[in-house]
């Protein structure tokens, strides 16, 4: 089961990962107009990055709700195969040159099925992996659905370094960037198979024996009885997806276009990175079960705020060993908070509207932090000329995150979060 998880995980984020990386240095290229200046082509292509952002939720709210009245699994099948399909199309979709302005809109088009996709995904696969844990292991269970962003990351940027260095130039440009999106929606439907043989969780068969405790529509329920719990998981999600995207698809795009340095260079520091996430993803999943989830989780932001401007004076340097000593601790301490947030979010919300409860917060989060921040950056470093606007960015972005961690509560005996103070809801 672990191991399906991390292949699901991983194949989804490689796919959503894929654009990102292309966005940042192919896309604005290929599927926008060479009347464009190269501000203009990267901010149109980062806005094509938040759409997908921003049907995140509508994934997670669809999916939610079948996953929450069907089970896990077959929302799981549905969403894994969706992002297949967007993937291959975007691997042979012609280019500006050719379609004109259709280019950039059915590019916008494939994006948003892949952000439905992975909305729908995220919160199944994290369920699949916590909820078959054993008592006292939810958090070390839930980072191999985690481990799945990094490993992602990680695999997509060194596809797309294999392919520069083996085609290169204008031929990579012309077709090459093509090829990692073909090799990730076959992946995706090897993923889709072995999921296929998984059973239900238990949690799941549980209450699908009790049909009368199931709602109609668990998306209206959760958002009717648990609206407050919703909007602390956004602002406990904010600075861990705002920061992740400014420290390396933001900061990929300032690096390779504003200070000169190579793409194969950043390719590889982001490579590293992903590296560094996923070593710290497992000890801190495993740290939450036996500290706590919000107390290794408060230390993973406070930890990212404090290397916020040694990363920006690291970053400024335009050296590139130090600009790569800056992403890969940021990415780094990335991993201590993105480790227990499976088991945090799951905790939060009762059984039969765990699925739904999850997703929304998750994903609408990560609307609001992470699809918008390459867009915010490269922005506010266009009208500014200085890192420090971004260091102040992601600060705000922390001090939220802190105060909602604070009134999201510690999990109680059934394992659903309550504010302090308050009354907690029984987990079915």
């Amino acid at each position: 089961m672990r191991f399906t998880t991390l292949m699901a995980q991983s194949t989804e984020w490689y796919d959503f990962f894929l654009y990102t990386t292309a966005a940042a240095i192919v896309f604005p290229a290929v599927f926008f107009s060479a009347d464009f200046s190269p501000l203009a082509a990267t901010l149109s292509s980062f806005a094509t990055v938040a759409v997908g952002f921003i049907v995140r939720p509508l994934g997670g709210a669809l999916f939610g709700h079948f996953g929450d009245r069907r089970g896990r699994k077959p929302a799981l099948v549905v969403a894994l195969l969706l992002m297949a399909v967007a993937t291959l199309l975007i691997a042979v979709l012609p280019g500006f040159a050719t379609l004109g302005l259709a280019a950039p809109v059915l590019l916008t088009l494939l994006r948003v099925l892949q952000g439905l996709a992975l909305g729908g995904q995220w919160g199944g696969a994290v369920l699949l992996a916590t909820e078959y844990a054993p008592p006292g292991k939810r958090g070390a269970y839930g980072a191999w659905a985690q481990v799945g962003l990094p490993v992602g990351l990680g695999l997509s940027s060194a596809t797309f370094l294999v392919v520069v260095n083996l085609v290169g130039g204008p031929a990579f440009l012309a077709y090459g960037w093509r090829i990692p999106f073909v090799i990730g929606g076959l992946l995706v439907l090897v993923a889709l198979a072995m999921q296929l043989r998984l059973h239900e969780t238990p949690a799941f068969r549980d209450i699908a024996n009790r049909t009368t405790s199931v709602p109609r529509s668990p998306v209206v329920e959760v958002i009717r009885k648990h609206p407050g719990r919703i909007l602390v998981t956004i602002g406990v999600f904010l600075v861990v997806g705002g920061s992740f995207y400014v420290f390396t698809t933001g900061t990929l795009a300032y690096a390779t276009g504003t200070l000169g340095i190579p793409r194969e260079t950043m390719l590889v520091i982001i490579i590293i990175g992903a590296a560094a996430m996923a070593a710290l993803v497992f000890p801190a999943s495993s740290w939450s079960d036996r500290y706590g989830r919000r107390r290794v989780f408060g230390t993973g932001v406070v930890l990212t705020l404090l290397w916020l401007l040694p990363f920006a004076a690291l970053v400024a340097s335009g050296d590139p060993l130090l600009v790569g000593t800056g992403v890969v601790v940021a990415m780094g301490i990335g991993g201590i908070m993105y480790g227990p947030t499976a088991a945090l979010f799951s905790e939060s919300f009762p059984v039969h509207l765990r699925y739904s409860g999850a997703s929304l917060g998750y994903q609408l989060s990560n609307v609001v932090g992470g699809g918008f921040a390459p867009l915010i950056m490269t922005s506010l470093l266009a009208s500014t000329g200085s890192l420090l606007s971004v260091v102040v960015y992601v600060t705000v972005m922390g001090v939220i995150t802190l105060v909602s961690l604070r009134l999201l509560g510690a999990p109680d005996e059934e394992g659903t979060t309550a504010a302090p103070g308050a009354v907690p809801a029984v987990a079915t």
